[in-house]
């Protein structure tokens, strides 16, 4: 379903501390912080390669970002000690049966 929101795993390395507060508080504005350089987000597809985008304007080419669509098999097996929230959504399914 085009323009659904899904959630998307994100992880970075940035090796200059300048940086890593700027790429840090871009992220705060799009999701929720799960550890030091890992960020959970729900957004859409198109968002999420406007977000890449303006995180790659900012980091630097010694600089890795991971960012990974999870799927709602990925969510149904997620485990978590420290619960921060649910990773579930009242959405719309993303299929019709």
């Amino acid at each position: 379903m085009p323009g659904a929101k899904e959630w998307w795993l994100i992880a970075y390395d940035v090796r200059d501390p300048k940086r890593l507060r700027r790429v840090a508080k871009h992220l705060e504005g799009y999701g929720n912080r799960l550890q030091y350089s890992l960020f959970r987000l729900r957004v859409t597809r198109r968002e999420s390669e406007r977000l890449r985008w303006e995180l790659l304007r900012i980091m630097g080419p010694e600089d890795d970002l991971l960012i990974l669509p999870l799927t709602q098999s990925c969510l149904d097996r997620l485990w978590q000690k420290n619960d921060k929230g649910e990773w579930t959504s009242d959405a719309e399914p993303c299929f019709i049966v």
